[in-house]
């Protein structure tokens, strides 16, 4: 399945595909597209899709990271009280 691509070949011709390091690592929607948008940007919408994960970065920081954050899967395992 992964060998098929609707839409252009951004994906396929990476020698690991965003699906499979988003799935392996079991990443969120907001950390899958920050990869997915990132990946693609030099092979279709070039500073769109950086500004898009920019804005997805944010939206992890204002979610996860925030003074009123409460804490989820990924934030209650990276902060650490010292």
């Amino acid at each position: 399945m992964l060998d098929t691509q609707i839409g252009g070949d951004h994906y396929s011709v990476k020698a690991v595909q965003p699906i499979e390091y988003i799935e392996a690592n079991n990443l969120t929607f907001h950390e899958a597209n920050v990869i997915k948008y990132v990946t693609r940007h030099r092979l279709k919408n070039g500073r769109e899709d950086i500004e898009k994960a920019i804005w997805y970065l944010q939206r992890i920081l204002e979610i996860e990271y925030s003074d009123t954050a409460q804490p989820t899967r990924t934030s209650s395992l990276t902060q650490h009280k010292d």
